[in-house]
């Protein structure tokens, strides 16, 4: 920060694909401060730093950050750019890494800076500066995602969303998302852990063509074939040039100012480029699921739900004769789950909370905390799992012998919301937000609430959350 000139240095968990897991190499968060979770941005300045989470992660930020070094605060109460604001004066300087951030994110820290007079300048990571052991990037094999799980062509998709593009008088489209792109040409890798992505980029114009950004060599004979003529192969360190040239040839270039990092628009429009704003097209359209699509994650999730029935019933014969721990049940779990052949991998790690750990909302046994499920406690199981034909995420709260009354009507509370939310007749255009009271309103009326969202989206063999 110093030989920058910097005052301070924003660092956020995603990585360059706006990844909400990223591998290993990424994890740039986790290194600077030792917080594992998918959400909590850090904020450094020469003698103070903090460390900004949501409710999921309140308790797990409280067992892996030290209190010491960072301050530890809740992101609904408190943004990094607002905490920031209150450090630093007119004339300061804050770096963050161009290719980390979207226009969106950097409008909206601009405002709240600006108004003290702080600027936002674009440096190279500086964590990656100093980070010294930092594992290598993955380069995992493409493998083909099939026509009959996809229920779609590439060829078709591609054409839907070349038609996209001249209905918003774009030429072309940047394409920054792993998940459109996998979804765009029916591909899948293993580049992270429970999802099954390929970490590229992509420029897709407006005839249907594609410019996949990736080591040709991950691709096999049969890839490049199911791949076609209309999409090239080209070296990942050509991305540049190739923006670069669509600038010098003044393109009308879609770049999606809440996906795309500002290092894309950067160099687009240096080089002379005519910015289109607005949506990646790919993702309204892979959020719609198609019928095979559909009938898919209806199989999957039968599928997957005969492991978690066997599990529960394993689990009541097993904690009425003796000690169970939470590392017992993510094993069975996963043993049951690998016992069909076409289980590929878990879509998350499995969360199995016994007690005072069901209150850590994306907690993670290990052989340091691992402890046995107990009577007269509650116990949370939230995992899920990876098929060709779908990906699923389901999660059961269980009573260990009998329940108290306490539990009973919490349970009862949030069952009344269940129901209230899953038989609710809505208008057309009606918000997932406006619903979430219908979940929520027997808990508010106990003066009780939880501190996270009430759902979310999945992705096809693709992200377990999904916009």
């Amino acid at each position: 920060m110093a030989e920058q000139g910097l005052s301070a240095w924003l660092q956020p968990v995603h990585d360059e694909y706006l990844n909400e897991y990223p591998p290993a190499c990424n994890r740039r968060v986790e290194w600077l401060t030792g917080f594992s979770g998918s959400a909590g941005p850090a904020a450094v300045l020469p003698r103070k730093a903090a460390l900004f989470t949501d409710g999921r992660y309140t308790l797990q930020a409280q067992n892996e950050v030290d209190a010491a070094s960072f301050e530890r605060h809740n992101i609904s109460d408190q943004m990094p750019e607002a905490w920031l604001a209150g450090h630093l004066s007119s004339g300061d300087r804050v770096g963050y890494d161009p290719r980390l951030y979207t226009q969106d994110m950097l409008r909206r820290m601009g405002k709240a800076l600006g108004k003290k007079g702080v600027e936002l300048v674009p440096v190279e990571n500086l964590v990656d500066q100093v980070w010294k052991d930092r594992p290598p990037a993955p380069s995992s094999r493409v493998f083909i995602h099939d026509d009959k799980y996809a229920g779609e062509t590439s060829a078709s998709r591609r054409g839907r969303m070349a038609a996209k593009l001249k209905e918003l008088g774009a030429e072309a489209a940047v394409l920054t998302a792993p998940d459109g792109i996998c979804w765009l040409l029916n591909i899948r890798g293993r580049d992270i852990e429970n999802t099954p992505l390929v970490l590229a980029r992509a420029i897709l114009d407006a005839k249907g063509k594609v410019r996949l950004y990736i080591n040709p060599a991950r691709c096999s004979p049969e890839v490049c074939a199911h791949l076609g003529a209309e999409v090239e192969l080209c070296d990942p360190a050509a991305l540049e040039s190739g923006l670069a040239a669509l600038g010098r040839e003044k393109r009308r270039v879609l770049c999606d100012p809440a996906s795309a990092p500002v290092w894309f628009t950067q160099v687009l429009a240096d080089a002379g480029a005519d910015i289109v704003e607005a949506q990646d097209p790919t993702v309204l359209a892979k959020a719609i699921k198609n019928p095979v699509e559909l009938q898919g994650m209806r199989d999957a999730h039968i599928r997957d739900g005969v492991a978690v029935v066997k599990l529960l019933a394993w689990l009541d014969h097993e904690t009425a004769e003796r000690e169970v721990s939470e590392i017992e049940v993510g094993e069975m779990l996963l043993s049951l789950r690998e016992s069909h052949p076409m289980f590929r991998e878990p879509s998350f790690p499995t969360i199995a909370g016994s007690g005072p750990h069901g209150a850590i909302v994306h907690y993670r046994a290990t052989p340091e905390s691992n402890r046995a499920l107990r009577p007269g406690e509650l116990f949370l199981l939230d995992s899920g799992g990876q098929y060709p034909d779908g990906t699923t995420d389901i999660t059961r709260t269980v009573p260990i012998g009998t329940p108290s009354a306490e539990h009973k009507e919490r349970f009862a509370r949030v069952l009344k919301g269940h129901i209230a939310l899953a038989t609710a007749v809505f208008p057309e255009g009606t918000a997932g937000s406006q619903l979430d009271a219908l979940a929520r309103q027997y808990l508010w009326q106990a003066g009780l609430d939880y501190d996270h969202g009430t759902g979310h989206g999945v992705g096809h063999f693709l992200g377990v959350h999904e916009g």
